[in-house]
């Protein structure tokens, strides 16, 4: 550090300079009966700012379950073979029958990516004074929303929002906004989120609980979608959300934490089944369409993972076009050559998906609600 000195004035005759040199021998004298510390000379030093959030690039981590390519020790479960056996018996029904599977867009949740200064209102949370409530009322009490915003418009009436700036998430389930403002029956919120393994966990929000969440698998609405992005890279580099018509009921397995399956086959899916394609299958050879191929291979690198039921038809999920205030996908009621879809019908595209090839990765079965589900 450079000091700044102030010169001495010049002084005449003896008895100044007699002065001076004694007034220096005593500083010398003093300084040397002082400690090594004392001595030294320590600079101000300003007050430290309270650390900012580094702002959020993506969402959840580099190494969460949605994020981190499948490992190549990764195994199959022993019971994979008839399990796919029988998703691919659902496909060619409902192949067969012009129902599924599907893309949707409108039932996905809305996602409003909002700035530093969005102006925060607080959600009303249905029966907020029951103990495990509270906090997540907590959390639902200043929540950065856009005054356009809207939720998903189907049943479950989905919302979530992202701050990038302050690395927080906040998704609602049976949204409304009524004449005195924000209301939600559930929901979930993550601080950190670019450091989320993808799931809820007592870390993910002070007063979380694994049960949080707008999906009966407490799997983030958000995660697994395909984005515009997605489809304008011609690159999907994260895991996929797969919903099924009727997962099996009373277990699940993780990642999910909780499940709300009633499927009855012993062979059926569970929630939070991990597939992905068999990784020797040559998919140039398939000549698939641009999308197919595009989720082709992200369930080849990084996987589907299922996330939730249908009840009607097997499912992924493209990001929703509300917030964008056009569709993309469809023009005057088909799909828009020009479009994601280029001019198909999302079954069309996905009979394409070599389904018969897929893998379930070994499973990490949970059955009671309220402990985290683990590895």
């Amino acid at each position: 550090m450079k000091v700044l000195r102030r010169e001495a004035p010049f002084l005449v005759g003896t008895a100044a300079v007699f002065i001076a040199a004694l007034a220096a021998l005593i500083f010398v004298v003093f300084a040397l009966t002082k400690s090594p510390s004392e001595t030294s000379v320590t600079p101000r030093v300003r007050p430290a700012e309270t650390p900012q959030p580094a702002p959020a690039e993506r969402l959840f981590a580099p190494d969460s379950v949605w994020n981190a390519p499948i490992a190549a020790s990764a195994t199959v479960d022993p019971a994979s073979a008839p399990m796919i056996a029988a998703l691919a018996r659902e496909v060619s029904s409902e192949v067969a029958d012009h129902t599924g599977p599907d893309i949707g867009t409108a039932i996905t949740t809305t996602v409003y990516q909002v700035g530093p200064n969005q102006h925060t209102v607080h959600v009303q949370l249905t029966d907020p004074t029951a103990s495990w409530r509270a906090s997540l009322q907590s959390a639902f009490n200043a929540v950065p929303i856009p005054a356009d915003a809207q939720p998903a418009a189907n049943s479950d009436a989905e919302m979530t929002i992202w701050q990038p700036s302050t690395n927080k998430l906040w998704e609602f389930f049976h949204t409304t906004k009524e004449a005195d403002g924000w209301h939600a029956a559930w929901g979930g919120a993550i601080d950190n989120v670019s450091r989320s393994p993808g799931y809820y966990t007592f870390e993910s929000w002070r007063g979380a609980l694994p049960v949080w969440g707008a999906t009966a698998t407490s799997l983030p609405a958000a995660a697994g979608v395909i984005t515009l992005q997605d489809t304008r890279q011609g690159r999907i580099d994260h895991a996929l959300a797969l919903e099924l018509p009727d997962p099996r009921a009373g277990v699940w397995t993780w990642p999910a934490q909780r499940s709300d399956g009633t499927g009855t086959d012993p062979n059926g899916l569970p929630e939070g089944s991990r597939l992905r394609l068999d990784p020797s299958l040559n998919l140039n050879a398939l000549h698939l369409p641009r999308l197919t191929l595009m989720i082709a291979r992200a369930a080849q690198n990084y996987g589907l993972i299922v996330r939730d039921q249908t009840h009607h038809a097997i499912g992924l999920y493209a990001e929703n076009p509300l917030p964008l205030g056009k569709n993309p996908y469809y023009s005057h009621g088909v799909p828009a050559p020009a479009g994601p879809f280029q001019g198909q019908w999302p079954y069309a595209l996905l009979s394409r998906f070599p389904w018969n090839h897929l893998q379930v990765l070994t499973l990490h079965p949970c059955v009671r609600t309220g402990n985290p589900c683990e590895p």
